[in-house]
């Protein structure tokens, strides 16, 4: 086989900046001072301003983030939490460790984001909060979810993991609801070298909430407030790599949302469905496609050299360790996504001759299954 074109390539990313990166990390080992710091401290202030946020507590990973939120909020046992089942997991994840059950609300065809309509028929339901995830990259219809929710008294959590910098009518992802989790894992469009966290909000009490339960409940050291507190800390280091980054994210949101339109304009005309760039708030996370030849596309887009994967394959209520809990379920266009999705590589330095190259070859793949 010749060559390979990436699903992802972290070290195009990295290059041009290692050596700030390098920087940075020697800082923090030569400071003697690990877990929350100063580079934390640094790093929560400029993401918040970022964000258009009032606060921001950096935690673990972007599922303890989604934990965390709902625990601020006082969800538990027994609770019902609205969400999605397209989204791989994560915010079921959430749900299942607080105790909590999760409601499932079917998703859009057009846009695979949270239904309105399908949330406004079940948001009566006793629901103690609503997660509305931002898949791809793209923002949900946050206007009518936020209201919505008012109209029942029920609280919202915006998960973020995929839309660092996403914005809709010029509030930024996160500060819609009354929380916003994101993850920082490497893949993200804001990345760490490792793991990484971060819940936003512009209510102090829900900040200071959160500030407990991240670690052990604590009012101050060794004094314990809150029953649920857990050992959730963004180290100094992935604080410090996040500062670098954090300046360079709209440019790199520019770059994938670049590869993005050179992939629809190319390939709209062909018989599979490809994102509405149209949508001013997407950040093009992932570059995800829907064919009903979703698996023989991939089988020959992977003999061509050309890395592909489905996000995601199986909704979350037909995940094993979910059937008991919430029984037999069938979402028509949850259903439809997850048996169609494909995601192509699109990243901050893929190159327009790679995109080329899939282009090229998605078409070729199409006008054959035409003939």
């Amino acid at each position: 086989m010749g060559e390979i074109i990436p699903l992802l390539d972290l070290k195009r990313q990295h290059s041009p900046i290692i050596k700030d990166i390098q920087s940075a990390i020697a800082k923090v080992i030569d400071s003697g001072r690990y877990v929350l710091g100063s580079q934390v401290r640094e790093f929560e202030d400029e993401f918040a301003d970022y964000c258009g946020a009032r606060y921001c507590a950096s935690v673990g990973n972007g599922t303890d983030a989604l934990e965390i939120a709902l625990r601020s909020l006082g969800v538990g046992s027994g609770d019902i939490v609205a969400t999605v089942a397209n989204a791989g997991m994560y915010s079921t994840s959430a749900i299942n460790l607080v105790g909590a059950t999760p409601l499932y609300i079917d998703v859009d065809s057009a846009s695979m984001l949270m239904d309105t309509t399908d949330l406004q028929n079940k948001i009566s339901a006793g629901i103690k909060a609503v997660i509305v995830t931002h898949l791809y990259g793209r923002m949900a219809d946050m206007k009518v979810v936020k209201a919505l929710a008012q109209r029942s008294g029920v609280p919202v959590i915006e998960d973020c993991a995929q839309a660092h910098g996403a914005s809709l009518e010029g509030k930024k992802a996160g500060t819609w609801g009354d929380i916003g989790c994101f993850s920082f894992y490497p893949t993200k469009n804001l990345g760490a070298l490792g793991d990484g966290g971060a819940i936003i909000t512009n209510d102090e009490d829900l900040h200071e909430a959160v500030c407990q339960l991240r670690q052990y409940g604590w009012s101050s050291k060794y004094h314990s407030v809150r029953i649920n507190g857990r050992n959730s800390r963004m180290d100094e280091i992935q604080a410090a790599v996040l500062r670098v980054k954090l300046p360079f994210l709209d440019q790199w949101n520019y770059e994938r949302l670049s590869i993005a339109k050179y992939y629809s304009d190319e390939l709209s005309a062909c018989k599979i469905i490809v994102p509405d760039l149209n949508d001013t708030t997407y950040v093009a996370h992932l570059y995800v496609i829907r064919t009903s030849w979703r698996n023989n596309l991939r089988d020959f887009l992977r003999g061509k050299g050309i890395q592909t994967d489905i996000h995601y394959p199986v909704p979350d209520y037909r995940q094993v360790c979910m059937h008991k809990k919430v029984g037999r379920l069938n979402l028509s266009v949850t259903e439809e996504c997850c048996d169609e999705v494909l995601t192509l590589p699109c990243f901050s330095g893929f190159s327009c001759r790679e995109a080329s190259i899939v282009i090229e070859n998605t078409r070729q793949f199409i006008s054959c299954c035409r003939e």
